[in-house]
């Protein structure tokens, strides 16, 4: 095998483009980059190259831009010195429907599929489309896969996934749940059964961070999701609302005169966490908490409270066969008292004891950045996993790319766009 083949992982959004670059195999990080607000006069992009961030203020018209200057920070900083070094290229796809329960190369009809998904995903599908057609005609002699969110959740039974409507809009429309994070889920899940030593593993994850949901693993495959049909539904997060009402919608457009698509602003943007103590993030509403702000009690209590729910609902799913609860993702990896907090009001039931000093010296930006939180004569072990979604996009899309060359397929059919 090759010891230079470089991969890339892209992530593209409405108005940002993230990627990073590795040699494989080996895991090796090369370079990575963030382009935000593509588009705008106010564009810039940074560039890490061994924990060193050089940040470029320029203007950055459209996605094709983002991609050449991409290119050329590779060649700039000797990550290539050919494009055809560029083995795969792994795009994160955030809605893949029903139809794919795994990675798969991209093709004509993949690209279809992820055109003919966007009303299931307007705001995500169209700009990860972008990511994917640009690079592809940048870089069309690697093998490009496509890694969806929704791909994990496939194994969910029929009577956790339908929702009690008219059976005919699922048949129709495909209104279901379909659940998100699922790269998430796949990676912790994994590293779980290494860590415990079993295949046959049950799991709850609780994915905490801006955006947050939850899962019930049985035998190593997801049972139950917090996210629906869309990613608003579920826990309370930093800016969405989570599951609520839906008679709130028409509710607040009837007093307000106010549009469907204000009202959909303010669940996703305006909600949850921000709408409840003005802040988003985790750090700034427990320093508020400390200071005795009301609405930042509130919200912690409501938000720990949200999780505590999905726990519950998921022990009884798994008919209490539980090999550990798992906290990854921004605030499950760094903020230990919420870990705390959420441990403390199911310990009563479980007989979950939290070993403080252990819970209160893992982080990310810590020495210790794994580990069980839970004390050892505890029903149910309690861990704190970091995830990666990165890696989990390039092992996936490594594997494909070497299944492709042992199938000695060269030929890649034409992608319009």
């Amino acid at each position: 095998m090759n010891i230079n083949e470089i991969y890339l992982v892209v992530n593209a959004g409405s108005s940002s483009l993230k990627f990073t670059a590795y040699k494989m195999p080996g895991n090796m990080e090369l370079i990575s980059g963030y382009f935000e607000k593509i588009g705008l006069k106010d564009s810039y992009y940074s560039i890490n190259i061994n924990n060193q961030k050089n940040k470029k203020n320029v203007y950055i018209q459209n996605h094709s831009q983002a991609i050449s200057i991409l290119i050329y920070e590779l060649f700039l900083n000797n990550i290539i010195d050919d494009l055809d070094e560029i083995k795969g290229v792994g795009h994160r796809v955030v809605h893949g429907g029903d139809k794919y329960s795994d990675s798969v190369v991209i093709d004509d009809e993949v690209i279809d599929t992820i055109e003919s998904l966007i009303p299931l995903a307007p705001l995500h599908n169209p700009a990860n489309l972008v990511g994917i057609k640009n690079m592809m005609k940048e870089i069309p002699n690697a093998t490009h896969t496509a890694v969806f969110d929704t791909a994990f959740h496939q194994t969910i039974a029929k009577e956790n996934y339908m929702y009690a409507l008219p059976y005919e809009w699922y048949e129709k429309y495909k209104i279901r749940k379909y659940g998100f994070h699922g790269t998430s889920y796949k990676y912790i899940t994994k590293r779980m059964k290494d860590i415990l030593n079993k295949d046959d593993i049950n799991l709850i994850i609780c994915h905490i961070g801006g955006g947050a949901s939850m899962a019930a693993i049985r035998n190593g495959k997801s049972y139950n999701t917090t996210m629906g049909m869309t990613p608003l539904d579920g826990i309370i997060m930093g800016t969405r609302c989570g599951s609520i009402d839906p008679s709130i919608i028409p509710y607040m457009m009837n007093i307000e005169g106010n549009s469907i698509d204000n009202v959909m602003k303010d669940l996703n943007k305006n909600s949850g966490l921000t709408g409840i103590t003005g802040k988003s993030d985790l750090r700034d509403i427990e320093a508020k908490a400390k200071v005795k702000d009301d609405k930042a009690i509130l919200g912690l209590e409501m938000y720990t409270n949200s999780i505590v729910k999905y726990i519950a609902e998921y022990y009884f799913e798994l008919e209490g066969n539980i090999d550990a609860i798992v906290f990854t993702a921004g605030v499950g990896e760094n903020q230990f008292n919420i870990r705390k907090s959420i441990v403390d009001k199911i310990s009563n039931v479980t007989n979950i004891k939290l070993d403080s000093t252990i819970n209160n010296n893992i982080a990310s930006y810590k020495d210790i950045k794994t580990g069980m939180i839970s004390t050892k004569d505890s029903n149910i072990q309690v861990w704190v996993v970091p995830t990666d979604e990165e890696l989990m996009i390039l092992e996936d899309t490594y594997e494909l790319t070497n299944q492709k060359k042992e199938k000695g397929y060269v030929k890649r059919k034409n992608i319009r766009g």
